[in-house]
């Protein structure tokens, strides 16, 4: 099934031009509350913050939260009022999603990175608007330290049930599939997406556990193997490296693409 959505996908996207950089129009507010966006809907909870190195958040509407798959996904964002804000313009991480779909805006951002926008001096103005115009784009993670890695939620019980969060999904892919398995086993059993960016199943593999990934990649989807992840002894609440760093570049169909000049 999730090779079919890929080839719809590419299907849909042969008519327009393949792009890794396309370039979209909206607007923006902010939170004055700076917790909400980590205690949103894809579940990174305390863990929300340690995604982005500038503490730059995100809650964006249905079609960029994408039931959960957008979790962790980072864009380039900038206002369009040159005498306000900066060319460059910053880069957040997805963490929640708006459920207010009568608003006109894709993105609700942290009082942070909402004011990181604006030119030096700029930010009491640029909090008194409140709402400005931007533009935006798709853009890869980077965790150059962090492999990817794997949090055993603390709703696991040994040993009929197993919740699992991913966290440092780098490069610009989404994860669409999960496989459990025991290592050296082939018997893989299929996970469900909880929600956001956890995944569960209530038919646990005993011993040492293996994961396999199906991650969007090009106009394609891919398997990445995640091997001896989980020990045997596996607990609530640790963090587990998976060894893997995800750093694939899947591309939309779009025009106009970026054209370079936005760094």
């Amino acid at each position: 099934m999730a090779f079919f959505l890929f080839f719809l996908i590419s299907l849909l996207a042969s008519s327009a031009t393949a792009c890794d950089r396309c370039v979209h129009q909206t607007k923006a507010t902010f939170f004055h509350n700076a917790t909400t966006l980590s205690s949103g809907a894809c579940g990174y909870g305390s863990f929300a913050l340690g995604l982005s190195k500038a503490g730059h958040l995100a809650v964006g509407v249905p079609s960029l939260f994408k039931n959960g798959a957008g979790c962790g996904a980072c864009y380039k964002i900038r206002c369009k009022n040159p005498n306000l804000c900066t060319k460059p313009g910053i880069k957040v991480v997805l963490t929640d999603l708006n459920h207010n779909n009568e608003t006109d805006y894709s993105f609700v951002l942290n009082n942070r990175a909402f004011t990181a926008m604006a030119l030096k001096g700029m930010g009491p103005q640029i909090l008194k608007l409140g709402v400005v115009d931007i533009e935006y784009k798709r853009v890869p993670c980077v965790y150059k330290d962090q492999n990817l890695a794997i949090r055993v939620e603390e709703s696991s019980k040994k040993p009929d049930y197993l919740a699992i969060k991913f966290l440092y999904q780098g490069g610009q892919t989404e994860i669409v599939g999960v496989d459990v398995a025991q290592v050296g086993s082939s018997n893989w059993v299929f996970m469900s997406r909880n929600y956001g960016a956890v995944w569960d199943t209530n038919r646990v593999p005993k011993g040492e556990l293996q994961f396999r990934l199906v991650v969007t990649a090009g106009y394609d989807g891919k398997w990445v193997w995640a091997q001896k992840v989980l020990p045997a002894d596996w607990e609530t609440g640790v963090v587990y490296d998976t060894g893997l760093q995800i750093t694939d570049i899947a591309q939309e169909g779009c025009s106009p693409c970026d054209d370079g000049s936005w760094l």
